[in-house]
């Protein structure tokens, strides 16, 4: 729901109701996640998209009818040889969507409202839905904030419910993550009673690219498209300037490895050491590759790599840390020029994020679309 939040909060500040359709789980070549949503107002405005094309004229009908009958519905969507004509996805996946009305008296409009606010504003929140259960619950919300308190009610009785899923739910925002958790009617963590999509919305994650060359305004660009926040890091002030760098979000000029030992980092952090001289090099990446970030990569050709790894493992890094480098950075395309170049590093970056191979998918067998946090939703359907 929050990639529509912008239109869903002025729509709740116009007073409409509405009824927002939200992805609970993919299986198979799905288009789109976990949380994509479509939302239809009382006048039948759309806006968003569950499936990019395949469903949602049934997922608009859907909406339409929980805004008469005033319930939350949770369908499924898969693919059907038997009839072409058939409402399903194409791509041979399989889509649960949960349709949730919200009337102007509907509870859980304050906390939809309070939700989509705190996504305009950049604040982290997640958002921890009953999407399969007892039917009094379907589509009941908390909206947990970082500290671990939260607003709402699953309102079955259980304080304990309540605690648990917020619990369970700032876990899954800490990590930036998206998807669903199974609890128990009573808060206890054993599966089986119900079924939580958790939403999370976090700051975009950061690329922090290291050298200041004419490859890294490239990489800049390609970052931002990819949805990063990214800053360039140089210890030369004469390269390290907005004129070079003016999709930039920040522009540093400090030693690499003194930046990167002082700024914030998490799990989600991609690190790209572009400046291929041991002086910046070897200090930045003997501190880069001891951290918990996503990706490492360094630019270099063979014969730099070998006598960076020799460096490295002068100071001490271990074959562990020394895997974790991934170097010469990018996928092999042949690439070329600095365009070229960072769409090799950022297929590599897509890549090792979403499990991928880097292998052309003609002739391959391999799952097109991969996401380790998705639950699979045969035994989603299996546990329901």
């Amino acid at each position: 729901m929050f990639d529509i939040a912008d239109e869903l909060t002025r729509w709740v500040e116009e007073g409409r109701e509405f009824a927002v359709a939200t992805v609970v789980a993919v299986g198979g070549s799905a288009p789109r996640g976990p949380g994509a949503a479509l939302a239809v107002d009382s006048e039948g405005t759309v806006i968003g998209s569950v499936s990019g094309g395949c469903v949602e004229g049934a997922v608009y009908d859907l909406c339409v009818q929980a805004l008469q009958d005033g319930e939350s519905v949770l369908e499924r969507f898969g693919y059907s040889d038997e009839d072409a004509f058939a409402v399903g996805l194409t791509c041979g996946g399989v889509l649960d969507i949960m349709i949730t009305p919200v009337a102007v008296e509907a509870p859980v409009r304050e906390l939809f409202r309070s939700a989509l606010l705190s996504v305009t504003a950049g604040e982290p929140r997640a958002l921890a839905r009953v999407v399969r259960g007892p039917a009094e619950l379907l589509g009941r919300a908390l909206l947990v904030h970082p500290d671990g308190s939260y607003e709402g009610s699953y309102g079955n009785g259980s304080a304990e419910l309540d605690r648990t899923a917020a619990a369970e739910a700032r876990a899954m925002l800490d990590g930036g993550r998206t998807g669903t958790l199974d609890l128990s009617e009573d808060g206890s963590n054993c599966p089986g009673g119900l079924t939580l999509l958790v939403e999370s919305n976090v700051p975009p994650p950061r690329m922090i690219v290291f050298g200041a060359i004419d490859f890294a305004a490239a990489l800049v660009r390609a970052g931002k498209f990819l949805g990063y926040h990214v800053t360039v890091c140089d210890a030369r002030p004469v390269f390290a300037t907005r004129a070079r760098f003016p999709e930039a979000d920040d522009l540093v000029v400090d030693w690499p490895h003194r930046y990167l030992r002082g700024t914030a980092t998490d799990g989600r952090t991609v690190l790209c050491v572009l400046t291929h001289d041991a002086k910046f090099d070897i200090p930045l990446l003997e501190q880069a590759l001891r951290m918990p970030v996503a990706f490492v990569g360094a630019m270099g050709s063979r014969r730099t790599h070998a006598d960076r790894d020799r460096r490295l493992r002068e100071v001490g890094l271990t074959e562990a840390e020394l895997a974790r480098l991934r170097s010469p950075i990018g996928l092999d395309l042949g690439a070329r020029t600095p365009e070229e170049t960072a769409l090799s590093i950022a297929a590599e970056i897509v890549a090792a994020r979403r499990g991928g191979t880097g292998a052309p998918l003609t002739g391959t067998r391999t799952p097109i679309h991969r996401d380790g946090v998705q639950r699979d939703v045969a035994e989603a359907a299996e546990a329901a």
